[in-house]
C-alpha cells in the first residue's frame, strides 16, 4: 500500500471519527437548529427587502430577530396568563355547576336520546339518579384535574425552563443563519462532489420545496384560525380570540389538528347554549377545513415542489411517523432531493449507457 492511500485512509478515518464526536456534541441542539434554518429560509425574503434600505446586514439580522423574538414572547406571555386564569377558575368552576342548569342540560340531553333513555331506566332501577352520576362525574373530572396540576407542576416548570434555553439556542442560530447564511449555503454546494449544474438542480430543488411546503402550512394555519375564530365570534364562544389563535396553531398538529380545539369549543355551547349553536359550528368548521386541507393546501405546497399530491402526502405522512414535527418538512425535502437525483442520474448515466448503436451504413 503506497503512502498517498495510507493518508487517504487516515484521513476519511479520521474525519467520520470527529464528525462522529461532532454530532454527540450538537445532537442534543439539532431540533432547535432545524428550526432555526427553517426560520431562516422564511425570513430570507424579508432580510433581502430591509437590506435595501440597511445596508448592515448584521443590523437587519438584528431586527428581524428580535421581531421574531417578540412575535413569540409577547403572545406566549399573554396566552400563559390567560391559561393560568383558566386553570384557576377550573375548579371552582366543575365543582359548583350544579348550582346552574348545566347538569339539568346535559341529563335532559342524555334522556333524550335512546341509549341514555335505557341508561337512565337502568340506573333508576338501581336506585341511582343519572344527576347525581352526572356530578360527581364533573367534580371527580374537576379533581383530577387539580391533583395533576399539583403532581406535574414541577415538571412543567422544568419544560418551560427547557423551552426557554432551547428558544434561546434557535435564536442566536437563526440571528447568524440570517447574517451568514448565505456563505454557508455556497460552502455547502462547494463541498458537495458533483458536476456545478447538478448542484444547482439538487439545492434548487431542496430550496424550492422548504419554501414551498413552509409558504402551506403558514397559508393554512393562518386560514384555520381566522375562519374557526370567526365561527366563535359569531356564536358567542368564551375567549374567541384565544381560540382563534389556539386553532391556528393546532394547524399544524400532525393528528387531531384543530378539531382538538373546536370539538370541546362544540361541547360548551351545547352545554351552556344550545345544541343548535354546536351543530352550526360543528357543521362550519368541517367545510372550512375540507375546502382548506383538500383544495388550498395542496395547491400551496405543491406549488413550487413539482410533486403530485399523493407523493406529497406519503412525504408527510412519512416525515412525521419518522421524524416527529420537523418530518412536515424533513419529509418533503427528502423527497424532493431523491427525485433531483433521479434526474441527474438519468441525465449523466441513463442517457449515456442506453444510447442506441450506430446503424451500420451499407456495403458492410
Amino acid at each position: 500500500m503506497d503512502r498517498e492511500r495510507i493518508i487517504a485512509l487516515f484521513f476519511f478515518g479520521l474525519l467520520a471519527l470527529i464528525t462522529y464526536q461532532l454530532y454527540g456534541v450538537i445532537e442534543p441542539f439539532l431540533p432547535s437548529i432545524a428550526w432555526a434554518i427553517l426560520l431562516a429560509f422564511m425570513a430570507h425574503p424579508a432580510l433581502a427587502g430591509l437590506n435595501r434600505y440597511i445596508k448592515s446586514r448584521s443590523t437587519c439580522a438584528l431586527v428581524i430577530a428580535i421581531g421574531v423574538a417578540l412575535g413569540v414572547i409577547l403572545p406566549a406571555v399573554w396566552l400563559s396568563a390567560q391559561l393560568v386564569r383558566e386553570a384557576q377558575g377550573l375548579y371552582t368552576t366543575l365543582s359548583h355547576v350544579s348550582a346552574g342548569d348545566s347538569v339539568d342540560r346535559a341529563v335532559a340531553w342524555i334522556r333524550g336520546t335512546s341509549l341514555g333513555a335505557r341508561l337512565d331506566t337502568m340506573l333508576t332501577s338501581h336506585g341511582i339518579r343519572l344527576e347525581d352520576q352526572v356530578h360527581k362525574i364533573a367534580v371527580s373530572a374537576a379533581q383530577l384535574t387539580s391533583d395533576y396540576t399539583v403532581k406535574h407542576g414541577s415538571a412543567v416548570a422544568s419544560n418551560i425552563v427547557g423551552f426557554i434555553f432551547h428558544f434561546a439556542i434557535a435564536l442566536t442560530t437563526f440571528y447568524y443563519l440570517l447574517r451568514d447564511g448565505e456563505s454557508y449555503y455556497a460552502g455547502l454546494q462547494q463541498l458537495t462532489p458533483l458536476h456545478e449544474a447538478d448542484k444547482i438542480a439538487v439545492f434548487d430543488t431542496l430550496r424550492l420545496t422548504l419554501s414551498s411546503v413552509m409558504r402551506g402550512l403558514m397559508l393554512t394555519s393562518l386560514l384555520d384560525g381566522i375562519t374557526l375564530g370567526l365561527g366563535y365570534l359569531v356564536l358567542g364562544v368564551p375567549y374567541w380570540g384565544l381560540l382563534a389563535l389556539l386553532s391556528a396553531a393546532a394547524g399544524l398538529l400532525p393528528i387531531g389538528g384543530t378539531a382538538v380545539v373546536f370539538i370541546p369549543a362544540a361541547i360548551y355551547l351545547g352545554l351552556t347554549s344550545s345544541w343548535m349553536s354546536a351543530t352550526i359550528l360543528l357543521v362550519w368548521a368541517m367545510i372550512v377545513l375540507a375546502i382548506i386541507d383538500n383544495v388550498i393546501k395542496p395547491l400551496a405546497m405543491g406549488h413550487g415542489t413539482g410533486m403530485p399530491t399523493v407523493v406529497l402526502f406519503f412525504a408527510l405522512a412519512g416525515g412525521l411517523e419518522a421524524y416527529g414535527p420537523l418530518g412536515i418538512f424533513i419529509g418533503p425535502a427528502v423527497v424532493a432531493v431523491f427525485s433531483a437525483l433521479l434526474r441527474v442520474y438519468r441525465r449523466e448515466y441513463v442517457r449515456e449507457e442506453g444510447a442506441s448503436p450506430t446503424p451500420p451504413t451499407e456495403g458492410t
